[in-house]
């Protein structure tokens, strides 16, 4: 297998790509992040209520934009929805002192503020997470989660130690540099489950070239390996304050100067997790109002060919009842 996962990754680094989706309209900015729409006509009106969608500061906001085909994004739009994004873009050296509570009340509530009304949050993995403070402190008519971590006792011990022993090594580096570079972080996913790297790669090197399925990991394996550094603040609180301390999940969570407590937000809100995820398993979720458990991988509840089925067409359902 070993043999088969370098050919697959020799293929993989000389495979030529498809072209990306046409971006976004610019809906509203704040620091280096931007608020992008998703809409047939930009400028017009919509009488639905604003649905933003919130990608994790690990990784680039394409996951929920992948391509044509495999648009969570697009899906929504084309259901009629007010279909926003969240795009964190790349933060300057005048920014390694914004945590994750900064992200919140510096970055995503302004821009927020700029909508015509109050929206649905939509967060995905860490986007979750900053979605139910964005909630705790901003009018909004709906939360839902994806993936994301909230009690972080519900990890494995053994991956809390790993996550641990990765900040430790890193962190001198880090704060040196005044970010934390992407390499640090996938590092630490690969650790949690290496075999599976060789696997995916393994498995790549016999895909037919040129087809579906070659375009499918070649999309999800560069958005895997790219991303902007987070600020070092943010990761030191992602580190510290959320996998090491659970602030969020002992209720300790300040942010703005609240305490984020998901089970004092008044609007309706869902928790969707998956039983088969390994890098935010479904007993880290929050505890909300309504809650769905899915077979579907972290990133497979986004992009697998089952995801439409399972997760766009009832999320899509859940966001008309409640305006969006």
């Amino acid at each position: 297998m070993r043999r088969r996962a370098f050919i697959g990754l020799r293929r993989y680094q000389e495979a030529r790509r498809s072209p990306q989706p046409a971006p976004a309209s610019l809906a509203a900015s704040a620091g280096s992040a931007r608020l992008l729409r998703y809409a047939p006509d930009p400028t017009a009106e919509s009488d639905r209520v604003p649905i933003v969608f919130i990608p994790s500061l690990i990784n680039p906001p394409q996951v929920l934009d992948l391509s044509e085909s495999r648009s969570m994004l697009r899906h929504m739009a084309a259901a009629g929805h007010d279909t926003y994004l969240v795009d964190w873009g790349a933060p300057t050296a005048t920014d390694r002192a914004l945590g994750l509570d900064g992200h919140v009340t510096d970055r995503l509530i302004p821009m927020l503020a700029a909508l015509r009304r109050p929206p649905i949050l939509v967060g995905y993995c860490l986007g979750g997470t900053i979605a139910i403070a964005a909630a705790a402190l901003h009018q909004v008519a709906a939360l839902a989660t994806i993936a994301s971590p909230w009690n972080f006792a519900g990890f494995p011990s053994g991956d809390l130690a790993e996550i641990a022993a990765l900040w430790r090594g890193a962190k001198p580096v880090c704060e040196r540099l005044g970010y934390v570079p992407m390499e640090a972080l996938q590092s630490g996913f690969w650790a949690l489950d290496p075999q599976r790297t060789v696997q995916k790669y393994a498995a790549f090197s016999e895909m037919p070239p040129h087809s579906d399925d070659e375009r499918a990991f070649l999309a999800v394996e560069d958005w895997a390996n790219e991303g902007a550094p987070l600020t070092f603040a943010a990761g030191q609180q992602l580190f510290e304050t959320l996998y090491a301390a659970n602030a969020s999940g002992r209720g300790h969570w300040r942010v703005g100067g609240v305490i984020v407590d998901p089970s004092a937000l008044a609007c309706p809100t869902l928790s969707i997790a998956s039983a088969t995820d390994r890098i935010v398993p479904a007993a880290a979720a929050p505890t909300l109002t309504e809650s769905r458990i899915l077979n579907l991988g972290h990133v497979g509840m986004i992009l697998s060919q089952r995801a439409p089925e399972l997760l766009w067409h009832p999320l899509s359902l859940w966001l008309s009842q409640h305006g969006g």
